[in-house]
Parts: C-alpha cells; sequence; structure tokens
C-alpha cells in the first residue's frame, strides 16, 4: 500500500475541492509514492502525535486537522508547527489532512455528530450551490449509449442517490466537412444532415476534464460539438452542518445532560430559548456559529457547534437553544470515523487510532 493509495480512497469519499478557500488538504508531507508500514489515525497532528507514529513504527499519519493553514516563509523550529514538520521529514513520516472537504460531505464530521446524538432522518443544514456542471452534447443516434457510458464511467449522471442520470432528444444535426477534414459522415464538401441525439449530464465542476475526455474518446466525430455550463443548484448531499430530530423530544436539562455526557464535556456554554423541550437538533462539527441563520430556518430546537464568541450568543434571539460544546469536542470522534472509513476500505491495512489527547483547552 502506499501513500497515494490511502490518499485516493480518502478524496474519492472526500475530494478536495470541497474543502473551504482557506484550508490546507490532502498530502501535506511525503513521498506519494512511499510504501505505508502504518497509519496513525488522530484530530490533529502535533509533535507528540509524530512521536506516537514513530514507536508504534508508522509511518503516515492522518488527521482532521492540518498542521498549517497559509505560506510559510521558514522551517526553524520556532514553533510547534515547524518541529513537527521537521520530526515528519526526518522520519520519513507522511502528513495527510482532511478537514473541511470531511465537513462537507453527508458522510462526514457532522453525520458522525448527529449518530452520536441519535438523530433520525438528518440532512445538510446548508446545501452546497454551484457545484455541478451540465454537459451537453451532440451525437448520432446510434452511437449515443456509447458516448453516455464513457462519461458515466469518469464520474458524470451520480444525483444523489442515483447514477447514470441523464436527458436526451433527438433532432437533425448538419455540417458540410471542408478540406483537411477526415469525416466520420459523408464526404469534403458534401453537405450532410445526420440524426443526432442531444444528450446531456451533470458532474461535479472537479470531474470536468475527465468527463470532457472520456466523451471525446468514445465520440465518433473529428470535432465534436458540445457545451459546459455552470449551474446553481444545490446540492443536498454536500454542504455544511446536518439538522435531525432525537427519537422523542427532551426537556431542555435532559437534553444539555446528554450532549456533555455524549461529547464528554468539560463543560457547556450555551444562551436559553423560550421552549421548554428539545426534538429539532443542528449541529455542525467546530466553529458553526455561522450556520445560526439556518438553524432558525430549519426550525431547530437547538443548535450544537463549537467556538462560540461572546456576541453570536444573542444571535438565536431567545427561539432556539445554542450550545457552544467546544470545538475538540465536537470534533473528537473523526478520528474514528476515519479509522472505520479506512478499515473497510482496506481490512489487511495496519490502521490504529491514537493515544495521544490533543485537545488544548482545560477545565479548572
Amino acid at each position: 500500500m502506499k501513500v497515494k493509495d490511502i490518499s485516493a480512497i480518502l478524496e474519492a469519499w472526500a475530494p478536495r475541492p470541497l474543502a473551504e478557500s482557506y484550508d490546507n488538504v490532502g498530502l501535506l508531507v511525503g513521498d506519494p509514492n512511499m510504501e505505508v508500514t502504518g497509519a496513525l489515525v488522530n484530530l490533529d497532528m502535533t509533535e507528540d502525535v509524530v512521536d506516537e507514529a514513530i514507536v508504534k513504527g508508522m509511518n503516515m499519519v492522518i488527521a482532521h486537522h492540518p498542521i498549517w493553514f497559509t505560506g510559510r516563509k521558514r522551517l526553524n523550529g520556532e514553533d510547534y508547527v515547524s518541529r513537527v514538520i521537521i520530526k515528519a521529514v526526518k522520519n520519513d513520516i507522511a502528513l495527510y489532512a482532511t478537514h473541511t472537504n470531511l465537513d462537507n460531505v453527508y458522510t462526514g464530521v457532522n453525520a458522525m455528530m448527529a449518530r452520536k446524538l441519535g438523530l433520525q432522518n438528518a440532512t445538510i443544514l446548508r446545501p452546497k450551490g454551484e457545484i455541478l456542471q451540465k454537459l451537453t452534447v451532440y451525437v448520432p443516434v446510434e452511437n449515443r449509449m456509447q458516448v453516455l457510458e464513457a462519461m458515466w464511467g469518469a464520474g458524470a449522471g451520480r444525483i444523489g442517490n442515483y447514477d447514470q442520470a441523464s436527458f436526451s432528444s433527438t433532432g437533425t444535426g448538419s455540417f458540410r466537412p471542408l478540406e483537411g477534414a477526415n469525416p466520420h459522415i459523408g464526404g469534403v464538401g458534401a453537405y450532410e444532415e445526420v440524426n443526432e441525439a442531444r444528450v446531456e449530464v451533470v458532474f461535479p465542476f472537479w470531474l470536468q476534464g475527465a468527463v470532457v475526455r472520456a466523451m471525446k474518446n468514445a465520440h465518433p466525430y473529428e470535432e465534436v460539438a458540445y457545451e459546459v455550463m455552470a449551474t446553481q443548484n444545490e446540492v443536498a448531499s454536500l454542504g455544511s452542518g446536518m439538522v435531525g430530530d432525537l427519537p422523542e423530544p427532551l426537556s431542555k436539562a435532559d437534553f444539555l445532560k446528554m450532549v456533555k455526557e455524549t461529547f464528554r464535556c468539560g463543560g457547556i456554554r450555551y444562551s436559553d430559548c423560550e421552549q421548554e423541550t428539545i426534538q429539532r437538533v443542528a449541529l455542525c462539527g467546530g466553529s458553526g456559529s455561522f450556520l445560526i441563520p439556518d438553524a432558525r430556518r430549519a426550525g431547530a430546537d437547538a443548535l450544537v457547534t463549537g467556538d462560540i464568541t461572546y456576541h453570536k450568543f444573542f444571535d438565536n434571539e431567545g427561539k432556539f437553544l445554542l450550545l457552544d460544546i467546544g470545538h475538540y469536542e465536537s470534533e473528537q470522534f473523526t478520528q474514528e470515523l476515519i479509522y472505520n472509513f479506512i478499515s473497510e476500505k482496506f481490512p489487511n491495512f495496519a490502521i490504529r487510532l491514537s493515544e495521544v489527547d490533543t485537545n488544548p483547552v482545560k477545565y479548572y
């Protein structure tokens, strides 16, 4: 197993283009062609985690949080970030991060939180738009399926829990090959009319190159008439946060107790609300106060997240319970999520959960 094999399976699950613009995901340190002796999974990349990998003979660390976000001008050991990078390089340890791209997929960080809380009928709280592109191509009717199958094979035509989605209509295409052409139908200088299918498929924008190449390779024409358009459609399976329902309503006190016990919180900071029972719950791993308006629109009785600043606590306007359970606490089960995913894909691969608690926040 090579680093690039582990990277590929993680990026099929949480594609890197889904990461937010400020993020830094993927293989951060290491040779993609290096053989992996074993992978250690933690929420963070710290010196203690790298040391643990060394002791356990593992040469890959997979974490949710990247060790750095912005460009660095020097690596001289002056801070923990550069020390981690230097130690990883010296010991041939690859560092891989899957961060906001894993936040933004339906089976990612927030789904794990929802499972831990026992939420039912969970959906994405703020679906992402501007993800899908539509390709329209004109092809002879008899070649329609071979072109469609090629595009499907490249990842086009997936919509939610459906694949091989497309739309086709027929009409008459016309052309006249000029000098130097090598036409599939007709001859140079002769006007032709052909019974053609107009074929349309959608795909996420990062697959455009692969889908267009597959279409052209399968298409019989020397010059292919096609167009690619961006869409504004929201994708229900991609986006920020989740919202779902508890099996039964709980009193505010019982809900707070359940959340505290589930996420092993040292304490919960919260702002109160008017209603006395909680059933519809919104959540977001990490810093999710930007989703307060979405939680209100979704009719949530509570929003569970981390990193809420003082003034943001006013934004619920007493309409729902607003909980800050801590950044680490909200995302702590992500390492379990990653571990389970890789173990299912590669049952015989040496992967272990880190024993290092990286939470920098303590409670007195």
